[in-house]
């Protein structure tokens, strides 16, 4: 691995262990002068490093035992990859869902980007959220009672016509033209 390669990895190495230690100073040193963390499942882009410092403000406290476990690291030319499992408990509001008490556990993928000193410029991370949302006690599979009921309370003119074996006129029309 080249000397860069070498130095770009150590830096993330740092950062996980800032995270998993919920050393916020600590975290925030990780990056150059500028930064950005973007949580593509929810579509946010923080930007500036008092950005990235407000994500961690809201994050750490929600989950007091997060735990981040490192199961793949990959090192290209312009970025290092980690694919990770996320673990922890919502002690804490996040994302204006009041603590739940429930565990999560759940992969995720992280990409980290760097600038010229191979400081992190910038992290993106993908994950599926509707994983975290059922772990937390907020979404339902649709095929469980609960699931079922909510469809039906939530989404009746899609669920009741579905039910009563209603073909709605577009999916009607567009079968007859094939």
């Amino acid at each position: 691995m080249d000397p860069s390669a070498t130095r770009r990895l150590r830096q993330v190495e740092e950062h996980v262990r800032f995270e998993n230690a919920h050393d916020l100073d600590g975290l925030m040193s990780t990056f150059g002068a500028s930064g950005f963390y973007d949580d593509a499942p929810w579509s946010e882009r923080h930007e500036g490093l008092e950005g990235v410092r407000s994500y961690y403000q809201t994050l750490l406290p929600a989950a007091t035992d997060f735990h981040i476990e490192v199961k793949q690291r990959h090192v290209a030319e312009d970025c290092v990859v980690l694919e990770v499992e996320l673990t922890g408990t919502q002690l804490g509001a996040w994302r204006g869902l009041p603590a739940t008490g429930r565990r999560f556990d759940f992969p995720l993928c992280a990409v980290y980007t760097f600038d010229e000193q191979d400081r992190l410029a910038g992290e993106r991370i993908y994950y599926d959220r509707i994983t975290v949302l059922r772990q937390l006690g907020v979404v339902s599979e649709p095929t469980s009672l609960k699931g079922r009921l909510g469809a039906l309370l939530l989404h009746p003119v899609s669920v009741i016509p579905a039910l009563l074996g209603i073909r709605r006129k577009a999916d009607s029309t567009s079968s007859a033209a094939h």
